[in-house]
C-alpha cells in the first residue's frame, strides 16, 4: 500500500486543472468516449503514478492515452501499449499479472512503481513544452518521496527522458552536463547531490533508457519484447529486485 505521502500526493494530481488545453481534451474525451467503451465511465482527469510507496525502480513514460489511463485511471492500462508493458514486467517476476485492465483487477507490482512527465492525455499523444514544464513539480515531488528506496529509473522514450532529466536535478540528483543523449540501452548514473543529503536516502540512481512502448515501435519491431525485457532485467538487478526467466 502507498504511503500517506504518496497517496496525498496522487489525490492532488487527480484534481489537477492547471493546463486549460489538456483539461479540454482529456474531458472531451471522457464525454464523447470510443464506440467500443460507450457503457463505461470514463476516468477523464489526470492519471497519478501507480505501484508500491517503497519501489526501488521507476518506470517513467510520456503521457496516459486517450482511451487507455484517461478512461481506466491507471498508468498504462487499458491499451495497447500497457498489454506489452505489464507483459514484460510479468515476463521478468516484477508484475502480478501480465494484462492491465482496470483500476480494480488485482494487479500488483513488485518493487516497480509508473509514473509519466505529463499526467493528463494530450491530443495527438504531444503535449506542449509549457504543459511538459508545468507538470514537472509533480514528478520532482514524487522523487523525493521515493527517494530514500529508488535506486533507478527506466525512462520510455526521447521525450520522457528530456522531461525526466531537470527533474531528477531538482529532486537531489546530479544530472551530467551537456546533458546524457537518449538512446535504448543508454546507462547513466547519476550521483546524489550532497548538499540536499538525507539521512537514509539512497545513493546514486541508475537511468536507463528504453523505446517507448507505442504501438508504432512495437508494430514495426523498433521494440520487440525481448529488448524490453532486457532493460527491465538490467534496471531490475541495478536496484537489487528479483527477477526470472
Amino acid at each position: 500500500m502507498e504511503g500517506n505521502g504518496l497517496a496525498d500526493l496522487d489525490a492532488r494530481i487527480a484534481g489537477c486543472r492547471a493546463c486549460p488545453r489538456l483539461v479540454a481534451w482529456r474531458e472531451e474525451v471522457a464525454r464523447t468516449k470510443r464506440a467500443a467503451f460507450a457503457d463505461q465511465t470514463y476516468w477523464g482527469r489526470p492519471v497519478p503514478g501507480f505501484g508500491p510507496a517503497d519501489a526501488s525502480l521507476l518506470v517513467v513514460g510520456l503521457a496516459p492515452a486517450a482511451h487507455g489511463g484517461n478512461r481506466t485511471g491507471r498508468m498504462f492500462t487499458g491499451d495497447r501499449s500497457g498489454d506489452v508493458l505489464y507483459r514484460a514486467l510479468h515476463d521478468v517476476g516484477l508484475a502480478s499479472a501480465g494484462t492491465a485492465v482496470s483500476r480494480d483487477d488485482g494487479l500488483e507490482l513488485y518493487g516497480v512503481r509508473i509514473t509519466s512527465p505529463v499526467h493528463c492525455a494530450p491530443p495527438a499523444n504531444k503535449p506542449t513544452p509549457a504543459e511538459r514544464d508545468t507538470c514537472r513539480p509533480w514528478l520532482v515531488e514524487e522523487l523525493e518521496l521515493l527517494r530514500p528506496t529508488l535506486r533507478t529509473v527506466v525512462v520510455l522514450g526521447a521525450f520522457g527522458w528530456q522531461a525526466a532529466l531537470p527533474a531528477f536535478a531538482a529532486a537531489g540528483w546530479q544530472v551530467p552536463r551537456p546533458r546524457p543523449v537518449f538512446a535504448h540501452g543508454a546507462r547513466v548514473s547519476l550521483p546524489r547531490d550532497g548538499a540536499r543529503d538525507v539521512p537514509g536516502a539512497a545513493g546514486a540512481l541508475e537511468l536507463f533508457g528504453c523505446f517507448h512502448v507505442s504501438q508504432r515501435n512495437t508494430f514495426t519491431g523498433l521494440l520487440t519484447p525481448e529488448m524490453l525485457r532486457d532493460v527491465l532485467r538490467a534496471a531490475a538487478s541495478a536496484a537489487g529486485l528479483p527477477t526470472r526467466g
